[in-house]
């Protein structure tokens, strides 16, 4: 508890310069919605990610606050997770699991709710310090009991679903000591892909109200419908949907999600505020991307490789560790519902390591999408080049992106390229200029 205080008050006297910048942040981004509404047109041509003197200065300080934010988000996971194991917590948990029966899915039943909802409460303190950031920076304006609220939902949906996987996973353990890894892996492909499915159809509504975006703003769903045709996909006015964002938040979004049946376009209404059709055509166009270069099937095969090489990284620690340390942390061998929290210590910082090679492959599939998103609205919408560089730096200032962003941080934690790399491509990407064509829209 002691250490949950520590970073509470650490990040929050991070934040105590900025709290009288706040209103002139909310002017700043209250004017750049007021000129999207008024359109484009009349605005000076953008040659480069700007913001103003005071905001660019808040928006650098927000980016060094998040990039320590993820070292600390790190080692206190870490540290929670030996607190777990040093106090024995995860057999106490097991001994009462054992004492309903012997039936191994009550057992999982009763000891991984207990499990989880013990850490989800303790790393209440991080979860709550980054929302106190985003409201500080007025990036969110989610009150505190709905706060509270989704948190709940997420942590009960993650216990659910984590039931049935831990279940699984030391039934694999049992059966195939040296192999369980492996099999279990096999397991998480169909439930990966399932979950993709799912999230659009049962879990989102959980969180947000969705209603036809045809309904809410028609001629965006019908500039939205025609581009979509030109890239080949069948994703009609009726699987487009329109997104209550400005609830719980000022930032900016729309994507496309799901598989199969359950594909979707849905754009955040907060996006319509603040972009004009065009603008909001070509942040689609970006997301559209993804499905016609099929980044969706890579992702999951990239995570999936990923997932294979943490289980087997599970299974040597879990060896190295419960050697010396299994009787002092109460557990009995691999095989112990125990065993779980080592797991999820491998996972941690197996997570944490990866992520420059992650994230590098996810700028990779980003950039891939800004160019999709270039060369499907070129000739659909005048100065194509000119309204993609809008909409970056729209969004950039309203979700105070990081003009000069810390080259370790781009390296190791960002999941796009940063803004001011995006806007310069916008800008420059040309193929067209000596006859050419696009090299994925042709």
């Amino acid at each position: 508890m002691a250490l949950s205080l520590g970073i509470m008050l650490f990040l929050l006297a991070a934040l105590a310069p900025l709290a009288s910048a706040q209103a002139s942040a909310q002017l700043a981004l209250s004017a750049v919605q007021s000129a999207s509404a008024q359109g484009k047109a009349a605005a000076a041509p953008i040659t480069g990610y700007t913001l103003p003197s005071d905001l660019y200065a808040k928006a650098h300080h927000l980016g060094e606050i998040e990039f320590w934010g993820e070292f600390v988000s790190f080692v206190y996971s870490v540290i929670l997770l030996l607190i777990v194991l040093k106090s024995r917590i995860a057999p106490k948990f097991r001994d009462w699991a054992e004492r309903a029966g012997r039936n191994r899915f009550v057992q999982s039943l009763i000891f991984t709710p207990l499990l989880f909802v013990t850490l989800d409460v303790l790393g209440i303190p991080v979860d709550a310090a980054e929302h106190s950031i985003a409201r500080r920076f007025g990036l969110s304006i989610q009150p505190w009991p709905s706060w509270f609220a989704d948190w709940s939902k997420s942590a009960l949906l993650e216990t659910v679903l984590a039931i049935f996987l831990v279940w699984l996973l030391y039934a694999a353990l049992r059966r195939s000591p040296r192999r369980w890894w492996f099999y279990f892996w096999i397991a998480t492909i169909p439930i990966t892909v399932f979950l993709v499915f799912v999230q659009p159809v049962f879990i989102d509504p959980m969180f947000h109200k969705f209603e036809p975006l045809a309904e809410k703003d028609a001629p965006l769903a019908g500039a939205l419908e025609h581009m979509v045709q030109r890239t080949g996909e069948n994703i009609p006015e009726s699987r487009m949907y329109w997104m209550a964002a400005s609830d719980k938040t000022k930032e900016l979004n729309a994507y496309v999600t799901g598989i199969g049946a359950s594909k979707r376009i849905v754009v955040w209404d907060t996006t319509i505020a603040a972009l004009d059709t065009p603008q909001t055509v070509f942040v689609v166009g970006h997301e559209m991307g993804h499905y016609v270069l099929n980044h969706i099937p890579k992702g999951i095969a990239a995570g999936e490789a990923f997932l294979l090489l943490v289980f087997y990284l599970g299974y040597r620690a879990l060896e190295w560790l419960l050697r010396p340390t299994g009787k002092r942390w109460g557990i009995r061998d691999a095989s112990d519902w125990a065993s779980l929290p080592v797991l999820l210590l491998v996972l941690t910082i197996s997570s944490f390591a990866s992520d420059p090679i992650v994230n590098a492959f996810s700028r990779h599939i980003e950039h891939q999408a800004d160019q999709f998103g270039l060369e499907v609205t070129h000739g659909l919408t005048p100065d194509s080049s000119q309204v993609a560089a809008q909409s970056f730096e729209i969004l950039g200032t309203i979700d105070l992106e990081d003009p000069a962003p810390n080259p370790v941080d781009v390296a190791m934690f960002y999941t796009h390229p940063p803004i001011a790399e995006r806007i310069h491509f916008a800008l420059t990407y040309n193929p067209w200029a000596h006859g050419g064509h696009g090299e994925f829209v042709k």
